[in-house]
Parts: structure tokens; C-alpha cells; sequence
């Protein structure tokens, strides 16, 4: 079994935390939810064990990959709420042994989809760049997220798109799509936290097809 490796674990942002403990990593995300840098390393750090566990489950690498990405999210989500303090010392409960327990829930809970239905790429889009791609697209507005969407994940041409809008009562041309698709782009860059975008946009090679579309993991 092949454990993929991340560019971001090199990054001097995130090798910079390399000394914090789990606690602190964990109270530094709750209290800093502008910042990536500290989601990243704890994916940095834990993401070898938590593949190591979903690829002996899964049927195939691209299930293992789609699930391992879920489950990311899934962990990124619950990080917020979580406070592991006040049963650390009654009863050695550690942020490993927490995480091994999500990802126990991840596997056996999961409903994949047939390998064909998926097309979610892990090296396109690593799943803390995901996480944060997906929170930035919840704060565009509804219409511009609906066409960026459409344009990206389901490929459709501005003509489309236009029909679309035009026949649910927005009157919008092709020409006016492709501005506000492009408008739509900036907003999701601009939503993104700075540091995430130092660590996966500066000086790489994803593109902003790869950026949208490959983490709408089922279908297009």
C-alpha cells in the first residue's frame, strides 16, 4: 500500500507548527477560524494514520481516496465543537484516539459510490484545500455559486447557463455569464484564508477547474 504524500507538509507555514502538541494545534484552530495553517498541520501530521485505515477497508484506491477526503471534512467540521480537556485526564483519551474513532464511524458508515460515479482527484485538491474551498463557496452569493457550480462542476457552457437563468426568471446574457462566472472565481480566492492561499495556490499548479471541480466528489 502506496501512502500518498502532500506538498503542504513542506510548506514553511505549516512545518512551522511542527513543535505544538494536539491541544494546541486543536485550541489554535478554535480560536483563529480566519487561519488555515492550523487544520493543515494537524492533517499533516495524522493524515498517514487515518489513510492507513480507510485503504484496508475500501475496495478500490479511488474509493479509499474519496473516503479519506470525506472524512477529512467530517473531521474538519467537528473540530470546532470539540474540547478534550475534561476527559484527557480521567481517562487517557487522546486527540489520536479521537480521531481513530471518527474514522472508525467514517468506514463503517459510509455509503460509496460506484468508482465510475466518483470524480474527486486527492492531489487536485488535498482535503484540508477542500475544506476551505468549500466554506469559501458558501459565502459567495446564491446566484453567483450557482453558476460557478454549473460552469465547473457540471461543465455547462455560458449559453446554458444563460437559458437557465433566463428560464427561472433571471435574465441574464452569455457575455453577462462569463463576467459573473469570472467575478465568482475572484470572490472564492478572496474568501479563502490568506494562509491557505500562501500554502496551496502560491507558486503551484492547481488551477481554478481543479480548485471547484474536483472536490465535487459524485458525478458532474
Amino acid at each position: 500500500m502506496i501512502i500518498p504524500t502532500f506538498p503542504e507538509c513542506n510548506h514553511p507555514l505549516v512545518k512551522s507548527l511542527a513543535h505544538y502538541s494536539d491541544q494546541e494545534l486543536l485550541t489554535l484552530f478554535q480560536r483563529h477560524s480566519d487561519a488555515g495553517q492550523y487544520f493543515a498541520a494537524i492533517f499533516c501530521r495524522y493524515s498517514p494514520m487515518v489513510y492507513t485505515l480507510i485503504r484496508h477497508s475500501a475496495r478500490s484506491p479511488v474509493q479509499a481516496d474519496y473516503l479519506f477526503a470525506t472524512t477529512w471534512r467530517h473531521i474538519f467540521h467537528e473540530l470546532g465543537g470539540l474540547d478534550l480537556r475534561t476527559t484527557a485526564n480521567e481517562s487517557g483519551f487522546t486527540f489520536q484516539n479521537w480521531l481513530i474513532n471518527i474514522t472508525a464511524v467514517s468506514i463503517n458508515q459510509a455509503e460509496l459510490p460506484p468508482v465510475e460515479a466518483i470524480h474527486y482527484d486527492l492531489k487536485s485538491a488535498p482535503p484540508p484545500l477542500w475544506c476551505y474551498i468549500e466554506r469559501a463557496l458558501d459565502q459567495l452569493p446564491p446566484v453567483l455559486r450557482l453558476m460557478v457550480l454549473m460552469a465547473q462542476t457540471f461543465g455547462w457552457s455560458e449559453t446554458r447557463i444563460s437559458a437557465y437563468l433566463q428560464a427561472e426568471g433571471d435574465a441574464m446574457s452569455s457575455a453577462e455569464v462569463r463576467v459573473r462566472v469570472q467575478e465568482g472565481y475572484q470572490l472564492l480566492e478572496e474568501n479563502l484564508p490568506e494562509d491557505v492561499r500562501a500554502i496551496y495556490l502560491t507558486g503551484n499548479t492547481w488551477t481554478q477547474d481543479e480548485q471547484v471541480a474536483s472536490f465535487q466528489g459524485e458525478g458532474r
